[in-house]
């Protein structure tokens, strides 16, 4: 079993803005993780054997973002707003329910 049960990275790569390619930093991920880093421990969710939020660098399909991974069903979804995130949160992590409507093509 895996120390957490499900493990959530948020893409939040800044590239140069000359760097001719898209990246999610600055469409707003930090704060897409921080509200769903509050999320999970308002809801109790964290801990061992529940759910990790974390940050990570360049996931590398930036042109289809922002995004994030959830693992370990290695979904990956894209976003919008906080409303999206807590659906993210609701019905994946909660439920177990993937939310065809923010995933992205594997």
């Amino acid at each position: 079993m895996s120390h957490y049960r499900h493990h959530v990275f948020f893409c939040t790569n800044e590239r140069a803005p000359d760097a001719g390619r898209q990246s999610c930093g600055p469409c707003g991920a930090m704060a897409a993780l921080e509200h769903a880093k509050a999320r999970v421990q308002a809801l109790g969710l964290t801990g061992a054997g529940k759910v990790r939020v974390n940050k990570s660098g360049c996931l590398d399909r930036c042109e289809l973002g922002p995004l994030l991974v959830v693992y370990p069903e290695a979904v990956w979804y894209t976003y919008v707003d906080n409303d999206d995130i807590d659906e993210i949160i609701d019905e994946h992590l909660v439920n177990g329910r993937i939310v065809e409507r923010l995933r992205l093509p594997d």
